[in-house]
């Protein structure tokens, strides 16, 4: 019964939303945002035009704020050094979260278009300019409609998904500030702009990486019985490694480990002192990434104390945290199907694969329930084909006013549903 009423309630509300004109909620938001189109892509390209690395945020920081200066909107800063969030509502409860990521990577742009990277090196080759730049339509949305809010929206401007863990810190220093529920999209080039994807429970991996190192005797090659061989050692070790996935995981879990780099010696007629090599372990539950870890310690000490070397590995934690798997909340899930489906018709819906790729968004789900969806941006006529992290990434523009009404349309819907008088 209470179901029935909240659904009640909510088309009832949306009705009201939509009363200024004649088109149904959904239409309404879609076209309220692409009338943002132009000034969405100018950001856009200006952010992507200076990439910044974690925690090195500053005129991305900086020029997002400032628009929020123009629209009036609030936020508190610097929270996780160059992180921000902005606050759109009545301030009191029910309070929902949404969450965009600031930071580039370091890869050299090879798309040669007027908007090109301009710092060397540098590049927004995971689509997180396009998640900022999301978000602010989304901030601009709400506020136009703040009148209207039934609580409260927390705008999350997070830095350094990429491997910094930046979600983590965004939480020790309050950015949920009492948000009940979280939502992240990322985008996909596996499915086609004007379309989602999403999945529920499981759907990216806990990641990790390491450094291990295989500690010998040097010598010189033509008397290898008065050295003590890393490489041996090493290259043993490394086919010890596969076994582990191989022999030891349940075949129908999910795991990778992939070493990814050996470094050792220099020379044609020496044994070197050691090798060192390293790479990434990945599991789609975060209890299967920590099993792993302590068999890669284990087998790495004890394959090298076979060819009587010294073993070490260091997960890197300090430099690169280890990230949480990606559990997206069921009932959450069934929300933003519900909202993608109002927006952009059942069609454009799609069911998301579980990927072994990491995102820090998970931190956020270890508090709260959240989901994070992708949005699609192939676009083959453009180009918007390859793969995050590749030098040719290239996005779709016209995803920046769709992302930014999905933001708008979850967090408003939420609101609605979620009223404590119901």
């Amino acid at each position: 019964m209470m179901l029935v009423l909240r659904i009640l309630m909510l088309m009832l509300l949306l009705l009201v939303l939509a009363s200024a004109c004649d088109e149904d909620y959904g239409t309404q938001v879609l076209r309220l945002a692409k009338q943002d189109k132009n000034w969405l892509t100018s950001i856009r390209r200006q952010i992507h035009e200076y990439p910044e690395l974690r925690f090195q945020e500053h005129n991305t920081s900086n020029l997002i704020r400032s628009q929020l200066n123009n629209l009036g909107v609030s936020y508190t800063y610097p929270v996780a050094q160059t992180g921000f969030v902005a606050q759109i509502g009545t301030g009191s409860p029910p309070i929902v979260a949404l969450r965009a990521d600031m930071d580039a990577i370091p890869l050299q742009e090879l798309v040669d278009w007027e908007h090109k990277s301009k710092n060397e090196g540098l590049m927004h080759g995971c689509g997180h300019d396009a998640h900022t730049t999301m978000l602010l339509g989304a901030a601009k949305l709400l506020n136009q409609r703040k009148d209207n809010l039934k609580g409260t929206v927390r705008l999350i401007f997070q830095p350094a998904e990429e491997g910094g863990a930046g979600a983590s810190y965004m939480i020790n220093e309050g950015a949920l500030g009492g948000a009940e529920a979280i939502f992240g999209m990322h985008v996909d080039f596996t499915v086609p702009t004007g379309t989602i994807a999403t999945l529920p429970g499981p759907m990216l991996a806990a990641v990790c990486f390491f450094v291990a190192r295989i500690q010998g005797k040097g010598g010189h090659a033509a008397e290898p019985h008065n050295a003590v061989d890393p490489i041996l050692a090493a290259s043993a070790t490394v086919l010890a490694l596969q076994q582990l996935i191989s022999r030891e995981l349940d075949p129908l879990q999910s795991q990778v480990l992939s070493v990814t780099y050996v470094k050792g010696g220099g020379a044609f007629n020496v044994i070197p002192e050691y090798v060192e090599f390293g790479g990434t372990l990945r599991s789609l539950t975060t209890e299967g990434l920590q099993h792993l870890q302590q068999r890669v310690k284990e087998v790495v000490e004890e394959q090298a104390r076979v060819h009587r070397c010294k073993g070490s590995v260091n997960m890197e934690e300090d430099e690169y945290p280890p990230y949480p798997a990606t559990i997206n909340d069921e009932t959450l899930n069934s929300h933003v199907e519900r909202v993608g489906s109002m927006l952009l018709g059942p069609l454009g819906v799609k069911v998301a694969p579980q990927v072994m790729a990491g995102e820090d968004f998970a931190f956020y789900q270890q508090v709260i329930p959240g989901v994070m969806f992708g949005i699609g941006i192939r676009n083959e006529v453009i180009g918007s084909v390859h793969s995050p992290h590749s030098p040719y990434f290239f996005l779709d523009e016209d995803v920046l006013p769709i992302g930014a009404a999905l933001y708008t349309s979850i967090a408003e819907t939420y609101l609605i549903e979620h009223q404590s008088n119901l």
